[in-house]
């Protein structure tokens, strides 16, 4: 059983960075964004794995952020972390090299915290480097005051229309917030949803008109670790979906395979020996 949506930061920062996380959305932080912590919650959780990943707010941190989550494949056999790029870094493309090299066959997708609206034609050269590589877990909304936001359903409709056959997660139910939006341009679509973050925001009607239009086995649980905890998602998603008869361990499973596919060559071993070059 595989939470689909969680963040694992390096110890030094971690702690600040979960903090912040929480000062963002008015809520005290469920964990601290360690890994040690996360595991604590898995078990907590009755799950097994977890895929994590950490985002490049500018260019400069493109590299750094990926040596920590090539870092965590090879050390952690619990987690299936995803790379990150920003499209403004020169040497982007040598970046997805260095990422296939060491295993990871997914990128997270942040516009808000790069700075460059999902719409941007910047990305474009991404999408179509990722294409049959790499797995998007693309963040979607939230609708800020006035229904603003640079990442709407309907703009990852436009991206799927351009560019076919990429594999992507919409998180956040495709558009936290932003539900009839996901309805009209996203349900139907060969793309997967995760539920993170979605049990506060959305009604069991609302969730039940999507998953009346959308492939039940495109949806996968995701917690939102360390903003909220793995157990108390899990909770919050099986009561959402009992008024529609629908189990959470169908999503569970679905997550299974879907982390199955992002570990083509099987899960990390033992930890790397001192001085490793994560070239």
């Amino acid at each position: 059983m595989v939470d689909c949506h969680t963040h694992v930061f390096p110890p030094k920062i971690g702690p600040r960075l979960a903090a912040a996380i929480g000062r963002e959305f008015g809520r005290e932080p469920a964990g601290d964004g360690s890994a040690a912590d996360l595991f604590g919650h898995l078990d907590q959780a009755g799950l097994t794995r977890a895929i994590c990943f950490t985002a490049a707010l500018r260019p400069d941190q493109m590299i750094p952020a990926n040596s920590w989550m090539i870092e965590l494949r090879r050390t952690h056999a619990r987690l299936i972390p995803l790379g990150t790029i920003h499209p403004e870094h020169p040497a982007w493309e040598k970046e997805l090299d260095r990422l296939e090299r060491n295993g990871i066959h997914g990128l997270k997708i942040h516009p808000d915290l790069a700075g460059i609206p999902l719409e941007s034609p910047v990305w474009d050269p991404l999408w179509e480097a990722a294409r049959g590589r790499f797995l998007l877990m693309m963040h979607m909304g939230p609708a800020r005051n006035g229904g603003e936001t640079v990442s709407r359903p309907k703009d990852l409709a436009r991206i799927l229309d351009r560019h076919r056959n990429l594999r992507v997660v919409a998180a956040h139910m495709g558009g936290l917030g932003q539900w009839a939006e996901t309805l009209e341009c996203l349900a139907g679509r060969d793309v997967y949803m995760d539920t993170s973050c979605c049990h506060e925001s959305i009604s069991a009607q609302t969730m039940g008109a999507i998953l009346d239009r959308h492939d039940h086995e495109r949806i996968v649980f995701g917690s939102d670790y360390p903003l909220f905890a793995p157990k108390t998602e899990r909770t919050a998603l099986a009561l959402l979906l009992a008024p529609l008869r629908i189990s959470e361990e169908i999503l569970l499973r679905n997550g299974e395979l879907l982390a199955e596919s992002l570990q083509p060559g099987g899960f990390a071993g033992p930890p790397p020996l001192p001085g490793i070059d994560f070239s």
